[in-house]
């Protein structure tokens, strides 16, 4: 009989994020379930039937599953064994603050505007290190429901008030560039929820609190290389990247040269 192995990879206020790989077949029969709480998954292997009372679908690796809290659901795996997603859960609070609508659909298909939080998740379920489940869960929820109600977009261009207190917080990052900065503490710089804080942040700098943060210390970085004679672990240490393998990693990615490549022809 098939079973469902859920592992726990992250978790927040109001959200959690966990690993779900089922190894069901065509001859469990298929039962109801309900949706404790509403959530937001994506399918990264194998193949199954959603069904719940907005509708059915078959859900394959890059789509999304949609569940709401207390709705009735069913799975089925008539087409073959097994499958692995990634679950994002969410208190009705966190959904009530984000200021989400119920969901008129079972699933949204593999999509463009979902394509990097597919690779984020793919990404998260190997090395949960790698990804910034805090972000992703705020971003997540936004996306969807731009996808899913596209006439309450939240695209309006950013008010005085807005930039004021994202000016502030980008100050705030400046001054603490090194430091763990978790979405919650910045979302608090500017006094408002992390939700509306990485919607504002988006908005006025065109990135993502973590991109921005991970480009500033990339910067600094490549400062230090150029003009200093700090080991690379140093300097990696030094501009908040704790482990060396991931620094070069990110540090080739975004300048196309290793650190110590990257040293030598700032030298040269």
């Amino acid at each position: 009989m098939g079973k469902i192995a859920a592992k726990t990879l992250a978790s927040g206020q109001g959200w959690n994020v966990t690993d779900l790989v089922c190894t069901a077949g065509p001859r469990d029969r298929p039962f109801e379930e309900q949706h404790k709480a509403w959530s937001i998954s994506v399918v990264l292997q194998g193949s199954f039937r959603y069904r719940s009372s907005v509708g059915s679908a078959i859900m394959s690796a890059g789509a999304w599953l949609l569940g709401q809290g207390d709705q009735y659901f069913e799975c089925s795996h008539e087409h073959g064994t097994g499958d692995r997603c990634l679950a994002f859960h969410y208190t009705p609070e966190f959904i009530e603050e984000c200021g989400m609508a119920p969901f008129r659909t079972a699933s949204i298909p593999a999509m463009p505007q979902l394509s990097s939080l597919t690779v984020m998740a793919a990404v998260g379920v190997v090395w949960p290190e790698r990804v910034c489940f805090d972000e992703m869960a705020s971003n997540l929820v936004w996306t969807v429901g731009e996808i899913t109600h596209p006439s309450r977009s939240r695209g309006s261009v950013p008010g005085a008030a807005d930039e004021r207190r994202i000016s502030a917080a980008l100050r705030f990052i400046e001054a603490h560039a090194t430091e763990p900065l978790p979405l919650c503490l910045l979302a608090s710089t500017a006094k408002v929820s992390t939700f509306h804080f990485l919607r504002m942040f988006r908005s006025v700098t065109g990135l993502t609190p973590h991109q921005y943060i991970l480009r500033m210390r990339l910067r600094q970085a490549a400062i230090r290389l150029g003009s200093r004679t700090d080991k690379v672990v140093e300097v990696g240490a030094a501009t908040g990247f704790g482990d060396l393998s991931n620094f070069n990693r990110l540090f080739r990615a975004e300048f196309g040269l290793s650190p110590v490549a990257y040293r030598r022809l700032s030298r040269a």
